[in-house]
């Protein structure tokens, strides 16, 4: 018996024309098993029976120590939000699909296997086969996963509108009923290094249920990281209800926060008033800008998160509440507790999970992808054709120090765009704006020049093409790697961050 991937074979087929067919499915087989990024088998019965080199790397993160204790169960109980089973009971493939689970996002491939009978008939479904194409979907299909996420902001934005101009009272939401997170981790744009690492970070906080708290300047994208840890987490059906404590009065904070009794003080509604808290509650609270909280409220802050209930002002009772709390500041936490501006204990409780989000100055390497993503929603909202910046215009922006980070991009994009009589922006144009919008400085690119005196060698090595600078570099960076692991392909490839594809292929390269 031999098995087959393709419902539509042949029923026939000449003797020499079977051997080449199996040693083509053979061949296809190794080479996805050492051309992924993972590969695994399952049975019939939805049952893991094999998993290949590759993929043994992702168990721990599914919480396996162990092959042994992943082999044998059915796959759905150890790859959460697999569609393998799917595939078993229709025998349609699912080529192409982005899977996220504890162990990351993945683009993915599930192949059913099929019994070929005598003759060459194709028979019922015997097992699958899942392959992992990518680990990195956000670096490999950046482009795509930008412009899907802007769709999908979008698509978002008519569905609340929508449900707000409901006037059947079945139909109706209150305004709490629609607090929903508005983005994903493909909303935040970019594949830099400084912008991998802060995503790694705040996806392994979206598994958990404890506080996080999110460090970084003003504009670099906190809310935005916030919504998404709340939709990857398993509140994501639940509210996402936020507060900016700088924008909320002191006197009206903890009505705010922990809601009003009926009558609680004079010219109060007769009617409870629920807080933050209690809307929040069975979904995510985000606290932004935690650190211009007064004094008095960290105290009442604290206690409720310590017990989990809160006391509405002017009420005896109190309210027990489950509320995941996400809190962001762009002041210096360890600062204002040494000058006793902050409670240290509240300090340690809400930085559990502590994300640092990069200044754009840290990613640089962003800004091409932020200026694209950032033209297509302006245009979207608009109704007009997007900017095209120049590569000086481009380069210019990489250059500079951008105390607002990506909140001052945006600005500055929007205003050039609306005063430009083109679409194509160059770097002039973009340098009177930079002036006007108070840039301390304007950095010039820096571009690479031979040194005063260097020799001719030296030039001539500076001046190469592009291309073959970058492929030395390369190389310099895969030795090093391959020293420091000792030879170890696989370590060398984590190391680098690439694929052990991507490695060997290199390494083919330089030999």
């Amino acid at each position: 018996m031999s098995i087959s991937t393709d419902s539509s074979a042949a029923s026939t087929l000449p003797l020499e024309a079977e051997g080449i067919l199996a040693l083509a499915a053979r061949s296809m087989f190794h080479l996805f098993s050492s051309m992924s990024q993972g590969m695994f088998l399952v049975d019939r019965g939805g049952r893991i029976v094999w998993v290949n080199e590759g993929y043994r790397r992702f168990l721990p993160a599914l919480g396996f120590s162990s092959i042994d204790q992943f082999l044998g169960h059915p796959v759905e109980d150890v790859i959460p939000n697999t569609l393998m089973r799917r595939v078993l009971e229709t025998g349609e493939p699912v080529l192409i699909d982005l899977l996220t689970n504890k162990a990351g996002t993945f683009v993915v491939s599930r192949i059913p296997l099929r019994e070929e009978r005598e003759g060459g008939a194709v028979g019922e479904v015997i097992g699958a086969i899942g392959i992992v194409l990518f680990d990195h979907p956000e670096t490999t299909l950046q482009p795509l996963i930008s412009k899907f996420a802007l769709l999908q902001r979008d698509l978002d934005d008519a569905r609340r509108e929508l449900a707000s101009q409901r006037n059947n009272p079945i139909w109706q939401q209150s305004a709490e009923g629609q607090r929903r997170s508005k983005y994903t981790f493909a909303s935040f744009i970019g594949s830099s290094p400084a912008a991998v690492e802060v995503k790694r970070h705040a996806r392994r906080a979206a598994q958990s249920s404890s506080p996080v708290l999110l460090l970084g300047e003003t504009g670099t994208g906190k809310e935005l990281l916030a919504h998404a840890i709340h939709a990857a987490s398993a509140r994501a059906r639940n509210a996402f209800v936020s507060v900016n404590i700088a924008a909320v009065p002191d006197t009206l904070l903890e009505a705010e926060f922990f809601g009003v009794a009926p009558g609680a003080y004079t010219g109060a509604d007769r009617r409870a008033r629920e807080g933050k808290f209690k809307l929040a509650d069975g979904g995510t609270l985000f606290l932004d800008e935690i650190g211009d909280m007064p004094l008095p409220l960290q105290a009442k802050l604290l206690r409720a998160l310590q017990e989990g209930e809160i006391e509405p002002l002017g009420s005896n009772k109190l309210v027990p509440f489950d509320a995941r709390v996400i809190a962001a500041t762009s002041r210096d936490l360890p600062a204002l507790v040494r000058e006793g501006r902050f409670r240290e204990d509240l300090y340690y409780r809400l930085n559990v999970l502590p994300v640092r989000v990069p200044p754009l100055r840290e990613r640089r390497a962003d800004i091409p992808a932020l200026v694209e993503a950032l033209g297509e929603d302006m245009a979207l909202r608009s109704g007009e054709a997007p900017p095209e910046l120049m590569p000086d215009a481009l380069a210019l922006l990489a250059a500079q120090h951008w105390r607002g980070n990506i909140r001052e991009l945006r600005n500055v994009l929007e205003q050039v765009t609306m005063r430009s009589d083109s679409l194509r922006i160059d770097a002039a144009q973009l340098e009177r704006i930079l002036r006007e919008t108070g840039q301390e400085k304007i950095a010039a690119p820096d571009p690479l020049q031979p040194a005063p005196g260097a020799s001719a060698d030296d030039k001539a090595q500076l001046l190469r093409p592009l291309a073959e600078q970058v492929a030395e570099l390369e190389r310099k960076a895969i030795a090093a790697a391959m020293a420091a692991t000792g030879g170890n392909k696989l370590a060398a490839s984590r190391l680098l961050k690439i694929s052990r594809a991507t490695l060997y292929e290199r390494l083919d390269g330089a030999g």
